[in-house]
């Protein structure tokens, strides 16, 4: 056998998408070139690893045992690359962080510069709603976690990075008078809301409650960015995170409906579990973040500042 360890990744990453097309979104390469790997590093085994029903690829038994000593070998390979540079004196290791959906249009900013200055560290970064990354946090899945709400059931620490700004928003086939409505319009927009667990439901909501408003609730979605195509497609409006419709708002496709008592401000915060012992390099991260936060808002957030 002559394989490679790019084909071990290859054929690890369609095991874990169960998808050629996801498996090369994800690993940057075109379906053709991952049809091509797949179909070199099965011809080197006499059992199938796979098989094709319809347009659906299914791994077989034999297939998951390969894929999990394939895991094994990139792993040793990887903690191979780690002593070399720990040797060298650099950071190494595996960075586990839960991030709410939101916060996956901040995230990779508050990342790029200490990814660069630390090559030997991997990050694994799961986006979910803030429910899930909770229990995330609460079991110990997870190094660090991104919330714009603190939670009120775990003692949790963290550190503050940046505002969360919420709007009232919808599309621009609507002409809106150059005012500040008052908190009845909503009784005319048909609003979409987030799922039941996300921390701009739950934002939304308690707004919505505090001020005593009746609204029409036309639907419910499972992302901010289904909210946002819902949207722009003009089934609604919503209240949602600013950070999210930059391009939409720039290109005039969405609009921001200025209503008293919004924005809603509340906080990005990177949390932990009080007392949880760091590793070097989640330390590492949070004092680079501590050190740095400020500027990176200014370089990569200056536009958001501005409203």
């Amino acid at each position: 056998m002559n394989y490679t360890l790019n084909q071990l990744q290859i054929f690890l990453k369609i095991v874990e998408t169960n998808s050629i097309t996801k498996a090369s979104e994800e690993l940057h390469l075109t379906q053709p070139a991952v049809s091509i790997q797949l179909k070199n590093f099965q011809d080197q085994f006499d059992i199938p690893l796979s098989e094709i029903v319809g347009r659906q690829i299914y791994i077989t038994d034999f297939g998951y045992e390969i894929a999990k000593a394939a895991e094994e070998i990139i792993a040793q390979v990887q903690a191979i690359n780690n002593k070399t540079l720990a040797y060298k004196g650099q950071l190494t290791g595996r960075l586990r962080i839960s991030v709410v959906s939101t916060g996956k249009y901040i995230m990779p900013y508050f990342l790029a510069d200490f990814m660069k200055k630390n090559t030997g560290v991997t990050v694994h970064i799961d986006v979910t709603n803030k429910d899930k990354v909770i229990e995330s946090l609460d079991k110990n899945e997870v190094d660090l976690a991104l919330v714009s709400i603190l939670p009120s059931t775990l003692q949790v620490e963290h550190l503050d990075l940046m505002q969360n700004k919420l709007y009232l928003v919808g599309n621009t086939e609507r002409k809106f008078k150059k005012t500040i409505f008052k908190k009845d319009i909503f009784h005319e927009l048909p609003l979409i809301f987030r799922e039941a667990g996300s921390g701009t439901r739950k934002t939304m909501e308690k707004f919505i409650e505090k001020n005593h408003i009746a609204v029409q609730k036309k639907m419910e979605l499972t992302s901010n960015e289904a909210v946002k195509q819902a949207l722009l497609a003009g089934l609604g409006y919503s209240i949602m995170p600013l950070i999210g419709i930059r391009n939409e708002l720039q290109q005039h496709q969405l609009q921001i409906i200025p209503v008293k008592g919004l924005p809603i401000k509340t906080t990005w915060s990177m949390i932990w579990m009080k007392g949880k012992k760091h590793t070097p390099v989640s330390a590492a991260l949070l004092d680079y973040l501590k050190k740095e936060k400020s500027s990176i808002i200014q370089d990569k957030f200056s536009w958001y500042e501005a409203y």
